[in-house]
């Protein structure tokens, strides 16, 4: 993948944040959000995501209206 991914499976980031989450089948996994982070520094939080499949574009759209 062209960006970079976090691994954080005992959720860490997840309490932190207070990111989230739902439970389906005896595990905990994160709702559907983007993070934009820059220089460490979260920018900017697409939660909902939804349409998902129009997600993308929408993230594309938002980064070229808000360049570094």
């Amino acid at each position: 993948m062209p960006f970079p991914m976090l691994s954080d499976p005992t959720r860490s980031l997840a309490r932190a944040l207070d990111l989230p989450t739902f439970e389906t089948s005896g595990l905990t996994l994160y709702k559907r959000l983007t993070l934009i982070i820059r220089d460490g520094v979260i920018e900017h939080v697409f939660y909902p995501v939804f349409p998902p499949g129009e997600h993308a574009g929408q993230v594309l759209t938002w980064l070229r209206a808000n360049p570094q």
